[in-house]
């Protein structure tokens, strides 16, 4: 697939997308897969009868009680929600020191090391023996989690030509679905296996996509960025002429190096990060994560069986509702690939909240005439089947919309010398609000009911609000001339002129230009 990136000033970075890249970065979005895997295999073994029995007895004991009791409360319990949340926690702590990693050593050190400590995590919660070990494990899954989601988005993106950085960044995405899909067919398979240990097979092959991270992380290789920022400017251009597929990549060599040096003459990255001439960037590092998570969307794919079951669905029917969901999350996202750098993200982003508003709000409308407040209320297979395809009107414009994108424009838009330091902020605000749903749902669907989902469609509309006015379109700029998008917002354009005649900013453009 030939192609190239243009520049600021209209010419092209020369290359095309070449086999070595789509498989590297093929490899590298298996980090995506340990972050999939855990959201779907933790709420569907918090819904099997024999985990709350061994772990959460009291869990157990309130969704025997008669039927007519307060379905929205039944699983209200601070340590069963810690179970789940716990890990994001971890993630949130990781994600600092991740991003000294992955500055020093480089993107693929980083995600080789996720791979390894998600990968002790996953033996501790097969193996658990009580509700301690089993939190243990969870707190080395989320480390592996905060690596992963630091390196990986990072490494895609500067592996990736210009054109086509949209589409192989959200392979990120797609492997998080395909893992959320693979969890929820082993929740739904081994919740039938006599003796009740099913749930065990379920947390321990978490340690599958541990290995598949931490033994392709092996062979991969570091980004020309990465070389470049590391005193190895020679691999650097050697990788460069790989990765694009010809020996013309003086142009493209230039502006990293030139990026480079910008980064070094910078003696704390997150201090840089607070600057005014930032401002557009930091902004988005904390407000894009931050509404992703506000989205609602975790609700659903951690507590899919939960909530279905909370709904008036079987254990069995539980199960297989997520697994529905899981398959339209995994297909909706290779429509954001497809369209992605064709159309833009602006374009999909408010497209994606408009339907997710509607939906949200028609799901809660569904709830609220069915169970009301008082939450007692037994619902047909027709009326269930409705609830079930609204969820999944929801998932499939949260999947081709803020679900890869959430993690696609942060991932593009920071210079070198913020960028290791600014996509922490990014882990680090997707975990905190991610800990704080995770912790929260249950709680606030026993206290709001329906109006929880009333609550995120809020949300979905503030989010699309703020996409329209405040986030330009960043298709088909390459990475490192970036800066030039805030400089010709409406909004954004004061700070990065003030900030740069504040900060006697240096040009960064290349010298053959």
């Amino acid at each position: 697939m030939a192609g190239g990136s243009f520049t600021e000033k209209g010419k092209q970075y020369p290359g095309k997308m070449t086999v070595f890249v789509f498989l590297a970065c093929l490899v590298a979005s298996s980090g995506g897969l340990i972050f999939g895997y855990d959201i779907g295999i933790s709420g569907g073994v918090t819904s099997m009868d024999p985990f709350l029995i061994k772990f959460f007895p009291s869990v157990y004991a309130k969704e025997q009680e008669v039927v007519d009791t307060n379905q929205y409360c039944k699983f209200d319990s601070t340590l069963l929600t810690l179970f789940t949340s716990s890990l994001y926690l971890a993630a949130l702590v990781a994600s600092l020191f991740a991003g000294y990693v992955t500055k020093r050593c480089g993107r693929r050190v980083s995600m080789l090391g996720g791979g390894v400590i998600f990968l002790v995590g996953a033996i501790l919660n097969g193996f658990a023996q009580n509700v301690a070990m089993l939190i243990v494990g969870r707190i080395f899954l989320g480390i592996g989690v905060g690596f992963s989601n630091q390196s990986v988005p990072l490494y895609l993106s500067e592996m990736a030509p210009a054109k086509m950085r949209g589409m192989l960044n959200i392979s990120f995405q797609l492997m998080i679905t395909i893992g959320i899909l693979a969890a929820n067919l082993i929740n739904y398979f081994t919740a039938r296996i006599p003796g009740g240990w099913g749930w065990r097979i379920g947390l321990g092959l978490a340690a599958v996509p541990a290995v598949i991270m931490a033994g392709g992380s092996l062979f991969l290789p570091d980004t020309p960025n990465s070389l470049v920022a590391r005193g190895k400017p020679e691999k650097a251009r050697a990788m460069l002429r790989r990765i694009r597929g010809t020996d013309d990549v003086s142009l493209e060599f230039d502006d990293l190096v030139a990026a480079s040096a910008a980064s070094d003459a910078v003696e704390s990255p997150w201090a840089t990060l607070l600057q005014r001439r930032y401002r557009p960037q930091l902004a988005m590092a904390l407000i894009i994560p931050t509404l992703q998570q506000l989205t609602g969307i975790n609700v659903v794919m951690f507590y899919a069986p939960v909530l279905f079951k909370t709904i008036g669905f079987g254990g069995t029917a539980s199960l297989m509702s997520a697994v529905i969901t899981g398959l339209v999350n995994m297909f909706a996202t290779f429509v954001s690939i497809a369209t992605v750098d064709r159309l833009g993200r602006r374009k999909l982003l408010l497209q994606g909240g408009i339907q997710m508003i509607i939906a949200q709000f028609v799901l809660g409308t569904l709830i609220a005439v069915k169970f009301g407040t008082s939450g007692v209320a037994e619902i047909s297979r027709p009326y269930a089947i409705g609830v079930v395809l609204c969820i999944c009107v929801f998932v499939s414009a949260f999947a081709w919309s803020w679900g890869p994108l959430g993690w696609l424009v942060p991932s593009e838009i920071f210079p070198l010398e913020i960028r290791s330091a600014a996509q922490s902020a990014v882990v680090v605000f997707n975990m905190v609000f991610t800990f704080v749903i995770a912790q929260i749902f249950l709680m606030l669907l026993c206290r709001l009911k329906f109006g929880l989902f009333y609550f995120f469609g809020a949300w979905e509309v503030i989010m699309t609000i703020f996409v329209y006015f405040f986030l330009p379109e960043t298709k088909g700029i390459p990475i490192e001339e970036m800066d030039r998008i805030w400089a010709g917002h409406w909004y954004w354009k004061r700070f990065v002129v003030d900030g740069a005649n504040a900060n006697n900013k240096v040009e960064m453009t290349s010298t053959n230009v």
